[in-house]
């Protein structure tokens, strides 16, 4: 790698057209057997790496494919496998790695949580117990792989130990170090496995720098690359942070690696002023993150140049790699099926593909020269300047609102003490009220009606009759199954943000824009690149109809503000906290809409509130001051007898306890089975005076547990929470869920909820 260079930190897994997502399902199904998915899965990561060879990258990464999570795989070679799944050693056969993602009847998944600030999600690693060792080399498996078949001198991508230890469960702060020296010697034997095998440049992993950490830390983090070096001194080391800048910039650079790669994107004003502050090591490559990973947008290619020239004032040109701020998972693959979408829009947007093509032409101009590339630059400049004219981009009536409300501090007109008494006056519901998230199984059936009707073969009167079948069946169900609160099924809504985004001003909807979220779920975010308007009611029809064939009250099902922006794929002109708020007017319309139309409870779902959480410290009030200020907008002008609910996923309750508090919702559900009742403690450390569900079973494994275990888990929330104030409800939304294990497990809830309210009534 010599002079300036171009590399890739890692390619969507799904494929073009998802082939990855249904490889793995029809392996589920029973469909394919373990040979059959093997070879499926080895034609995609070839194609994959044709591809960057193809566009020119010098550097392309191999082992950043995976069978599930490249966190899980981790784990699995190193021998990381609970008790509960009755692993004996050795390399972990595929059962048991999809039973650890997914769990299996008898034994609970392993924990999922969000990767960092993204909205992908992680297989948890539970270190208790275990004595690590190398059981099985995918790095070395894949670098292989690429050579023989390919020629390809591929650049292994490994999970750093650092933070693969950091992100783990099942031990205590103090056992960290004693876990470093556990855990060192498989690591530097997969690492010594490269260096034998002729790898030039191993890209290793280290996004925990990037998070607010002790400088104390960074002694272990010496430690652990000092040994590196001195087992592997041939091995080539790109040491690579991502999503913001690096926390301790002179203590990262020094580490005795060969290169270090930095996010000039996310982390772009740190990490530059580092730079310039502290210079940058005589020794060791500068992987410089220009071009955004996370977002959609095409680059402004002529400030990007501007940037990395003024990267060499401080680093030869020879020694820096031109590359992505982060691995391009967060993106969809090309752009080139984008027939649909306004020209307009197409033409100022990036995927994978086109990011590389941007990295490569970055490259030869600085190589070049400019002049060599004129051509386009010049299509680049056009395509932002269009996209900035563009009728959508800006709405006076808009920007006039949110001014407006940005003069006072939304709050609703009672404090919850008050209301709480209101509520329960209209509703009269039981001790311990059960209900779920919102959505219930998107079957076959729901999922070819949508079909039909987006292709025109129905028309709207039969979508609608279909959809109004759907909630006829399941209000049905509902009701026999004992539910106290119940919900109209989602079943007309693709995905919670598209739906909503369809139906508002400012948003855009590709075709083929799927991105991983966690295993074979892929969502399609929308794209926000105008001002955000509410244009007609977008739930209430469905919601009323709902309502009007039970007596039991129905909840009006919302997706908030927050968890539109950051389910979506985001402008990058305005604020963060500007787009939120507009998002947040829009939706105050709806909820006022659905309270007048009589719909007396109403669910605004903020399942990734705290996946924006900065990775800095310092940053993180502000962001929540804004997110709670966002959501507060939405809901705050009801009534106080008008219930709002609010969700969340994986949300670290300690840490967010006073914003959940601040946003003064009625009930908040929050997930508790996959992590094992984690939660709990939280809470009886931090009173919680509002009302508040802790999911009782995991809605992403398709076992169904027994009324025994859901009643443990509410027995356990009791000793912290007040009865009248807890509601029993599953983790999450049972949109991927099947019909049979769904009626099943909602049965059992309910089941586990009377004999518990049973219990309670005779103390």
């Amino acid at each position: 790698m010599n002079g300036i260079s171009s590399s890739s930190l890692g390619y969507p897994r799904i494929g073009a057209d998802r082939e990855w997502k249904k490889a793995l399902e029809s392996f589920w199904a029973g469909k394919t057997n373990e040979t059959d998915l093997a070879a499926q899965l080895e034609q995609i990561r070839l194609k994959h790496l044709k591809v960057q060879q193809e566009k020119g990258i010098d550097l392309i990464p191999v082992n950043d494919f995976t069978l599930y999570d490249h966190v899980l795989d981790m784990a699995v070679q190193f021998g990381v496998v609970p008790a509960r799944f009755g692993h004996k050693g050795g390399p972990v056969p595929v059962a048991t790695y999809f039973a650890m993602a997914r769990g299996i009847q008898g034994a609970t998944a392993c924990e999922m949580t969000k990767w960092f600030n993204t909205n992908y999600h992680y297989i948890v690693p539970e270190l208790n117990g275990v004595t690590p060792s190398l059981v099985e080399n995918r790095a070395l498996q894949a670098y292989r792989e690429a050579k023989e078949k390919l020629g390809i001198e591929g650049k292994p991508v490994v999970l750093g130990l650092y933070t693969f230890l950091k992100l783990s469960k099942g031990y205590r702060a103090d056992d960290l170090d004693a876990l470093v020296e556990q855990y060192l010697p498989p690591f530097v034997q997969l690492l010594s496995e490269l260096e034998q095998a002729g790898v030039e440049w191993v890209q290793i992993d280290e996004p925990i720098l990037a998070v607010s950490l002790p400088k104390s830390e960074m002694k272990r983090v010496a430690a652990i690359y000092e040994a590196v070096r001195r087992a592997v001194p041939d091995l080539k080391i790109m040491l690579q942070t991502y999503f913001d800048s690096v926390e301790h910039y002179e203590e990262t650079v020094s580490l005795p690696v060969d290169g270090i790669g930095l996010d000039f994107v996310h982390g772009y004003d740190r990490n530059l002023s580092h730079i310039s502050r502290f210079g940058f090591p005589a020794d060791k490559k500068l992987g410089a993150g220009v071009i955004d990973g996370r977002n959609i947008w095409r680059a402004d290619l002529g400030a990007k140049l501007e940037l990395i020239e003024s990267l060499t004032a401080h680093v030869p040109q020879d020694r820096i790699v031109v590359q992505p701020s982060c691995s391009l998972l967060h993106v969809p693959v090309s752009t080139s099926r984008e027939k649909e979408l306004d020209p307009v829009l197409r033409q100022s947007l990036a995927y994978a593909e086109e990011k590389l093509e941007e990295i490569v032409l970055l490259v030869r101009a600085l190589r070049e020269g400019k002049e060599a590339v004129a051509e386009p630059l010049q299509a680049s400049r056009r395509a932002l300047e269009g996209l900035q004219a563009h009728p959508g981009r800006v709405s006076a009536k808009v920007r006039e609102a949110y001014a407006a409300a940005s003069g006072s501090e939304p709050e609703r007109s009672k404090p919850f003490a008050e209301r709480r008494y209101t509520q329960q006056e209209r509703w009269k519901l039981p001790l311990l009220p059960t209900t779920t998230i919102g959505s219930f199984p998107q079957t076959a059936e729901v999922r070819q009606a949508r079909r039909k009707w987006r292709s025109a073969e129905w028309n709207d009167e039969q979508y609608e009759s279909f959809v109004r079948e759907q909630i006829d069946l399941w209000t049905k169900r509902q009701e026999q199954i004992g539910l106290d609160v119940l919900v109209h099924g989602e079943f007309e809504r693709t995905d919670m943000v598209e739906f909503f985004g369809e139906k508002l001003n400012g948003f855009a909807f590709t075709s083929n824009g799927w991105v991983q979220s966690y295993g074979s779920r892929c969502v399609k975010p929308p794209v926000i690149y105008g001002d955000v308007e509410h244009v007609r009611p977008m739930t209430v029809s469905e919601t009323v109809y709902a309502q009007s064939l039970t007596s039991k009250p129905v909840k009006g099902m919302l997706t908030g503000p927050i968890t539109i922006l950051n389910w979506s794929f985001v402008r990058d002109d305005l604020p963060r906290e500007q787009v939120a708020g507009q998002i947040a007017l829009a939706l105050r319309e709806e909820v006022e809409l659905l309270e007048r139309s009589g719909i007396g409870m109403i669910q605004v779902d903020e399942p990734a509130l705290r996946e924006g959480l900065p990775l800095k410290d310092e940053d993180g009030p502000a962001y929540l001051e804004w997110a709670v200020r966002a959501f507060k907008l939405a809901t705050s002008t009801v009534g106080e007898s008008t219930q709002i609910h609010t969700h969340m996923c994986y949300c670290e309750f300690h840490d967010m306890i006073d914003s959940i508090r601040a946003l003064d919702a009625d009930v908040i559900s929050l997930e508790t089975s996959r992590s094992h009742g984690e939660m709990i403690p939280a809470i009886e450390r931090e009173t919680y005076e509002l009302g508040i569900g802790l999911g009782v079973y995991d809605i992403h494994s398709p076992r169904v547990p027994p009324v025994e275990e859901m009643v443990n888990i509410i027995d356990s929330a009791l000793k912290v929470l007040e009865p009248e104030l807890f509601w029993v409800n599953p983790d999450c939304g049972l949109k991927t869920r099947g019909v049979d294990e769904t009626v099943a497990s909602l049965t059992n809830m309910v089941e586990a909820a009377r004999v518990v309210r049973e219990r309670l009534a005779v103390q």
